[in-house]
């Protein structure tokens, strides 16, 4: 996998975790980085890491549920990029 998506994606969520909590309603932004590709295995989004559920529902989640799935984006980053050093 490119790290150019994965550097993109933590420089957002760095950002995004950066403004004033809790998150005005309508205010927190997709995860989605335009790479919609399902790892077969882990089940996630290899350019946002996002479930098929968080996908599916994100426009129907709290703004609450939703700013979790950008609390959890580091971890989920961190463990993907470890992931990924382990298969070299």
């Amino acid at each position: 996998m490119n790290d150019y998506y994965w550097d993109k994606l933590a420089e957002r969520a760095e950002a995004y975790l950066a403004r004033p909590s809790p998150p005005e309603p309508n205010s927190v932004p997709s995860p989605c980085m335009s790479l919609c590709l399902m790892h077969p295995s882990a089940a996630w989004c290899e350019g946002c890491l996002r479930t098929l559920p968080e996908i599916g529902g994100w426009s129907r989640a709290t703004v609450q549920e939703q700013h979790e799935v950008w609390v959890q984006i580091p971890e989920r980053l961190k463990n993907r990029r470890e992931l990924e050093k382990s298969k070299r």
